[in-house]
Parts: C-alpha cells; sequence; structure tokens
C-alpha cells in the first residue's frame, strides 16, 4: 500500500508542446526531466549584473558579427523525458543560427555560452548540477556569476577557473575577440 501511495504523488511527466503552453504569471519556468519547476522573479542587483554582461555580449556580437545573444531563452537540451533550460544570458555563434533566422519558440540544441546569475535562495548543490547538465548536453561554457562575492567561475569541459576583480573575462574560442573586466560586470551601486 505504501509504494501505491508513493506512485499515485508523482508528477506526470510533461513534455516540449505541453510546456510551451503554460500560461504566464510573471514566474520563470523550466523544465527537467520532464518535471516542470517554477522560479521566483529575480531581484535587482541580480537584473543589473545580467544586464550589464548582457549589453557588452551584444555590443561584442553585432559589431563582430559573431551570433546572437539571449536573455532568458529557453532552449531544449534534451527529449524523452524533455529538458528546457532557461539561461539568464546565452549565446549561440552566428553558424549555429538556422537558416530562417531566430526560432519564435524555444531554441532546439544547446547554446554555446550559458550564464547564470546567482540569487541569493540559490543552493550551490543545485547550480552545480545545473552547470553539469549543460556540459553534459554539449554547452561549451558556462559563467556563473555570484554577485554577493562579485566572482565568475567559468566551466568548460576543460575544468573550471573562478575570476574576481580586474581578471580578463573572455571566451577563448567560444566568443572570439570578448573580454571586459570582471569588476566591470558588477554595478558599484
Amino acid at each position: 500500500m505504501r509504494g501505491q501511495a508513493a506512485v499515485s504523488r508523482r508528477a506526470a511527466v510533461v513534455t516540449v508542446d505541453e510546456f510551451a503552453r503554460i500560461p504566464d504569471d510573471d514566474f520563470k519556468y523550466e523544465l527537467v526531466a520532464g518535471v516542470v519547476r517554477r522560479m521566483s522573479p529575480v531581484g535587482g542587483r541580480h537584473g543589473m549584473v545580467a544586464l550589464r554582461l548582457g549589453s557588452a555580449l551584444v555590443e561584442w556580437a553585432e559589431r563582430d558579427r559573431a551570433g546572437v545573444v539571449m536573455t532568458e531563452t529557453g532552449f531544449v537540451l534534451a527529449r524523452d523525458p524533455d529538458t528546457v533550460r532557461a539561461p539568464d544570458i546565452s549565446f549561440v555563434r552566428q553558424e549555429r543560427v538556422p537558416a530562417g533566422g531566430v526560432p519564435t519558440g524555444f531554441w532546439h540544441g544547446a547554446p554555446d555560452l550559458a550564464v547564470e546569475v546567482l540569487s541569493p535562495g540559490d543552493r550551490p548543490r543545485d547550480m552545480s548540477g545545473k552547470v553539469h547538465e549543460y556540459l553534459a548536453y554539449g554547452v561549451a561554457l558556462v559563467w556563473v556569476i555570484d554577485p554577493a562575492t562579485r566572482t565568475i567561475t567559468a566551466h568548460s569541459a576543460g575544468g573550471e577557473r573562478t575570476l574576481t576583480g580586474d581578471e580578463p573575462l573572455n571566451g577563448g574560442n567560444v566568443l572570439a575577440g570578448f573580454e571586459m573586466s570582471v569588476s566591470s560586470v558588477f554595478p558599484q551601486i
């Protein structure tokens, strides 16, 4: 009897198509292995940091015709069960943009860069799992920004490195030609 109760409480597995029809209610959602996860809207510092880095990436990408920079775009990373993640900022190289242009719906496949800005309530274990998932599904570079410590940790298949202060933040061959100091990502307010 106990096993049956546990089975009946399990959430139904949701597909990408079902997930795309979730009504807008001012929350952000991700789909992880068929399970919908709701996240609270971000705070002010989080938004400022994401905008500062996102603006610098857009300026670089447009100047160098390197690709497209997006915010909170859903990327279909896996199917059956389906996973849709929405990094705070993402970048896709120009040669990977479909012939028809940027999709109006979810992007099928991984971005080249995924950026996550930590919020005060984020648990390190959850973020570590998300980074591992991004890399496993083909994201070449993941930046995790911690506004509280004013650090950026760069993750790739080659390992991880934490940057701070005036160290240069660059994307190596993933974002060839992009560079800014870590300190300039964080507002002085």
